[in-house]
């Protein structure tokens, strides 16, 4: 199956390899995987965020804040991925690098000053909650975002 709709309006095969408004797919191979992890990480941060947020804010403030951040980072990558592009690519890649950052400084933070997270946030001790997963997800994220930009270019 192609990575894209490449038929014209007569069926006939056309050899596109992007998008009908021109864009190429980021969401072929692993980069469908990424999707569908970073979907699960939108959904389960968010309903997060919002229970918290709505019933117990008071009693850790910046933690589900954070947690509120990460699902809308994991939110516009999600989107990026989708939409494809070498525009989307590159502020999916520019995101994920800011997601890695959080993640890095949030789970440092909670190792080092434990205090001050009364409860935990979904970068908490590096992802620990979630197996890791907001740790590795960017890094995997970003690699195969940078060979999706290397493989248009040549």
């Amino acid at each position: 199956m192609p990575d894209s709709d490449t038929t014209n309006d007569t069926g006939t095969d056309t050899g596109a390899t992007s998008t009908a408004a021109g864009r190429k797919r980021l969401v072929s191979g692993p980069g469908l995987l990424l999707v569908w992890l970073y979907g699960v990480m939108v959904v389960g941060a968010v309903s997060r965020s919002a229970f918290q947020i709505s019933t117990e804010f008071d009693r850790a403030p910046l933690a589900y804040s954070l947690s509120a951040v990460a699902a809308l980072a994991y939110a516009f990558i999600t989107y990026s991925l989708v939409r494809g592009g070498e525009r989307a690519r590159k502020a999916a890649l520019v995101c994920c690098a800011a997601e890695l950052a959080g993640v890095l400084a949030v789970g440092t933070w909670t190792l080092v000053r434990p205090e001050s997270f009364p409860d935990t946030t979904v970068w908490s001790q590096f992802g620990m909650g979630y197996l890791f997963i907001p740790v590795i997800l960017p890094i995997t994220g970003m690699l195969w975002l940078r060979r999706r930009g290397e493989a248009t270019t040549r």
